[in-house]
């Protein structure tokens, strides 16, 4: 990806690259057919494999509001921020959330969407900040008390220009600057590491640098038997495109659950993962 800051010795680390290596998915296939056409949402859209049941989580939290995201009509493609066709079809659904007109909403981009997007939805607005590359925090309540962002070189401040709003035009405004001034480097740093045995939806797969990639935890199940817990996968990609939820390419189509317990790294359709790779926002 090559989405350019000005900030001087940044420019080469910002939004690091979400392009990768292909790679195949390793973990364990389940027959069952669990695609529900006529779902509009994640949870009706994709059930579980027999013998599970999802996590359970709490009405308002950030795991609910993953299952209620809005999906496209079963069968829609991926498009570009530009109209054009996502050249791989690794994915089982696309959520409905626009990508915007620019080249700005990449892969950690999506992962910073959907949590302010949560957060600006359930009243939380003061909660929603993100730091650029260069350690600047950016946070929301600023934002829309009318100041905006001014970049010089190195130096970044906050400047007075207008009046102060909550409309959600202003909203996405601030989330297009944050989109072209933070990635996965800045990511990697705000957030925290987590154990797999501790995951929940909401995390994060995480690489920062340049190239990185960054996936979040879209929903999770647990077989109360064995205690086998199983995952969904969520991704943006470069250039900007919609938001996909991943197929898990060792079920084929049709099952895009993963486990827990996959052995050694995370094969996701476009980018291989550790285990120590996750991590979660820290409120």
């Amino acid at each position: 990806m090559n989405k350019w800051i000005t900030i001087t010795g940044l420019s080469a680390l910002l939004l690091s690259s979400c392009s990768a290596a292909d790679s195949v998915s390793s973990t364990k296939s389940h027959k069952q057919q669990l695609i529900h056409a006529e779902g509009t949402n994640v949870m009706e859209r994709i059930a579980v494999p027999n013998g599970y049941e999802r996590v359970p989580v709490e009405h308002g939290s950030y795991g609910d509001y993953f299952r209620n995201l809005p999906l496209k009509p079963h069968g829609s493609k991926v498009h570009l921020y530009n109209g054009e066709l996502k050249s791989k079809e690794v994915y089982e659904a696309v959520l409905d959330v626009d990508v915007g007109e620019r080249d700005l909403q990449q892969c950690a981009d999506a992962v910073m969407r959907l949590r302010a997007e949560y957060l600006y939805g359930s009243g939380k607005q003061d909660q929603i900040h993100f730091n650029f590359t260069n350690g600047f925090k950016a946070d929301y309540a600023t934002w829309r008390k009318g100041n905006r962002i001014e970049v010089s070189g190195n130096k970044v401040s906050w400047a007075k220009r207008g009046a102060a709003s909550d409309s959600y035009e202003v909203f996405r405004s601030y989330l297009n600057m944050v989109f072209a001034y933070a990635g996965t480097l800045s990511l990697s740093k705000e957030m925290k590491q987590v154990p797999l045995s501790e995951m929940q939806a909401g995390d994060v797969f995480l690489e920062g640098g340049s190239p990185g990639h960054a996936i979040v935890v879209l929903d999770m199940a647990k077989n109360p038997e064995t205690g086998e817990k199983l995952f969904m996968l969520a991704q943006g990609y470069t250039p900007a495109q919609e938001i996909h939820i991943l197929e898990n390419m060792a079920n084929g189509k049709g099952n895009p659950w993963y486990s827990t317990s996959f052995e050694g790294k995370l094969n996701s359709p476009e980018w291989t993962f550790t285990k120590e790779q996750l991590y979660r926002f820290t409120e």
